[in-house]
């Protein structure tokens, strides 16, 4: 099937019926068409039954007595043979005209109640479609086909649709409980642990080595913070986004990058901004995740002291953009992918330095996927990289 024309399940299934029963029509014509040519060909001719009686007179059917001489004879047998070849032409002609414009006229009859009858046996499949598209977009996981028909393929395949949806119903609970546990399992050691460490390296009876020690620890339970908050965000945030509210991209970049100063100056960094109205719709804690780890991500990895990172936001009819370019090492084309999965990190960069714990993107682009949107990446000209976010956006004045 050509790339210009997908027709679909209804079409093929009424170009079906259709299709049969033209060829059906055509080969009933066609046998018709043969028994009535050789019906013709064997009916007795009308000069066939003169013959010449009573001492060479013609006599017409053996009724009335005729004469005509013997060459007159002969020309009126040629005439008669040519109007019966033309009576049946004619006859073999009216029959095909007027059976192909009835077989027609049926076949288009044949062709609309085809069309009726598969929207009819697709009904079913439409129900199946419509609810998994709800499914898809309200994430309603409760949600059931309940189809109520016959046994057949079709009730076989909503009640499979329902199962997978219980199923997944189920896996989703056990997941967000599993996430809230650990969420709390997790981090209160981890805040126990600063807590004590804390109060160890400020007691005034401590050593230097106790104090070195207890910086170090600390800064190694910051990281293992780090680490964990952010598996927490990727495994809540791969989900869709349920609540979603009117974000400004442009307000939360500014936010981010107010707070991300410090930081910057710090490394050398010169900030440059250039923020649109960008206004799209989702979970603002979210969206201040997602805009935070690409500016830290653009800062940490400008090894350079006089590195420069860009942010911009724009809106577009249809979605809303984020772009983040820093300067930094060259990055190959083939690595780009790999700095999206979870603990990835270009070559060189050791997974849980200083720089992150080599979740920073891979958050970025579940946060986008559940929004609706997606996330790419390309090298920036002269080393670094520039980082494009795509949300459904929202019009705005």
């Amino acid at each position: 099937m050509s790339g210009w024309w997908r027709p679909t399940i209804r079409v093929r299934l009424t170009l079906l019926y259709g299709g049969l029963f033209l060829v059906a029509g055509v080969v009933l014509l066609g046998v018709t068409y043969v028994l009535v040519a050789n019906n013709l060909q064997e009916r007795q001719p009308v000069v066939s039954s003169m013959k010449p009686q009573d001492g060479g007179k013609l006599v017409y059917g053996g009724s009335v007595p005729m004469a005509p001489p013997p060459e007159d004879a002969e020309i009126l047998q040629e005439r008669l043979d040519e109007v019966e070849r033309d009576v049946h032409q004619a006859t073999l002609n009216s029959l095909l005209t007027q059976g192909g414009i009835a077989l027609g006229a049926v076949g288009a009859a044949a062709v609309g109640l085809g069309w009726l009858m598969a929207d009819r046996a697709l009904r079913p499949v439409h129900q199946v479609t419509e609810t998994a598209r709800r499914v898809a977009h309200s994430h309603n996981l409760t949600e059931r086909i309940g189809y109520d028909g016959p046994r057949d393929d079709v009730k076989e395949l909503a009640d499979t649709f329902d199962d997978m949806l219980s199923r997944l119903a189920r896996s989703f609970d056990a997941q967000r409980r599993f996430v809230a546990n650990a969420s709390h399992e997790l981090r209160t050691p981890l805040a126990i642990n600063r807590t004590l460490v804390d109060v160890a390296v400020r007691r005034a009876d401590a050593t230097e080595d106790v104090r070195r020690l207890g910086e170090s620890l600390l800064v190694v339970n910051a990281r293992h913070e780090r680490l964990i908050d952010g598996l927490l965000t990727l495994a809540g945030s791969e989900n869709a986004v349920v609540e979603r509210t009117p974000v400004d991209l442009a307000d939360v970049a500014a936010h981010v990058l107010d707070l991300a100063g410090t930081e910057a100056g710090e490394r050398g960094v010169t900030v440059r901004r250039t923020l649109g109205r960008a206004v799209t719709a989702g979970d603002p804690v979210l969206m201040e995740r997602l805009v935070q780890n690409l500016v830290e991500n653009a800062i940490r990895h400008n090894v350079a002291r006089d590195g420069v990172i860009e942010v911009a936001t724009r809106w577009w009819p249809g979605f809303a953009e984020l772009t983040v370019r820093n300067t930094g090492p060259v990055v190959p084309p083939y690595e780009i992918e790999t700095i999206f999965e979870p603990f990835r990190r270009l070559r060189g960069d050791r997974v849980g330095s200083e720089r992150g714990a080599g979740l920073g993107l891979s958050i970025v682009r579940a946060i986008a996927t559940a929004h609706g949107g997606e996330v790419t990446a390309a090298p920036r000209d002269g080393g670094g990289l520039v980082v494009t976010v795509r949300l459904p956006g929202l019009r705005h004045v």
